[in-house]
């Protein structure tokens, strides 16, 4: 993994197959870019460049304690940073959860750098009620219960890794230290998890939205209420919450077809907005 620094602390990165047309994927939360290790391959053997990374408290970046370090505006800004670091001017933001809500800031914050957006799982309206009985235990649990949580950290790290994708994605998580892992779940408990509604509506990147059924931390009903929001958004039902990680083939090639369309060169009317000048002190 690469590796750049943004306000202070490091962020991992990864690059996959290369070319003009760049794909920037992000996982979910607490989790890592490993678990998009498969997707990109796939992607990249399409002639995308592909690049996933660790948000800040998260796989091989930095995790600092302090709960003010995170926020979805905060992910959406290590977001563009990665672009400026790579000088990349466009790329199609991706993610999944997590990763799609930061996917959701970046394209309000520098609506001039996003050709697209790929957004698996969003949580947003609808998954209030399942987020905080899903999160608020385990938040406490990684707060409180940090002695056990250590112990268990310290025994997974002796497992061996690297040979099955989908248990490494899961050991890595359970692998890190407790409270740094609380900090962003406090972090994120306090801040927005996504983009009004109303600024949502102004998002004009064509948009592939991915929802699952029968997850209540993902309903379905959120996918499809964004979907409609977004001017240019289109909605992909997926099978199940596994179905891109176990059977991904369908899913894949919407992906690599929707990628398709986004770099089409633009009609008359849809030049590119200027790119916003570089903050000042970023790296």
């Amino acid at each position: 993994m690469a590796t750049f620094l943004h306000a202070g602390h490091r962020l991992a990165y990864t690059v996959y197959g290369d070319g003009p047309r760049t794909v920037v994927l992000l996982h979910g939360l607490l989790l890592s870019q490993k678990m998009h290790k498969p997707l990109a391959h796939a992607l990249a053997a399409r002639g995308n460049r592909v690049i996933t990374m660790d948000l800040l408290g998260h796989g091989e970046s930095d995790r600092p304690r302090d709960m003010a370090k995170h926020s979805m505006i905060f992910y959406g800004e290590q977001v563009v940073a990665l672009l400026d670091h790579l000088d990349v001017d466009e790329a199609v933001i991706g993610g999944a959860s997590l990763g799609a809500n930061t996917a959701l800031e970046v394209a309000v914050a520098a609506p001039e750098r996003v050709r697209g957006l790929v957004l698996e799982m969003p949580v947003l309206d609808h998954a209030l009620l399942g987020c905080a009985i899903a999160f608020t235990p385990l938040m406490c649990w990684l707060t409180f219960g940090e002695p056990v949580m250590k112990g268990v950290s310290w025994i997974t790290r002796r497992i061996p890794t690297g040979r099955l994708w989908g248990a490494d994605v899961l050991l890595d998580t359970v692998r890190q230290a407790p409270s740094p892992s609380a900090a962003v779940l406090q972090g994120l408990f306090f801040g927005r998890v996504a983009p009004h509604a109303a600024l949502r509506r102004g998002i004009a990147a064509p948009a592939l939205v991915i929802g699952h059924e029968l997850d209540p931390v993902h309903p379905f009903t959120d996918s499809d209420a964004l979907a409609g929001e977004l001017p240019g958004g289109r909605l992909v039902r997926a099978r199940s919450v596994l179905e891109l990680r176990t059977t991904p083939r369908r899913l894949t090639e919407e992906i690599a077809g929707f990628l398709d369309e986004c770099w089409m060169p633009r009609g008359k009317g849809r030049a590119r907005a200027p790119r916003a000048p570089r903050a000042a002190g970023a790296a």
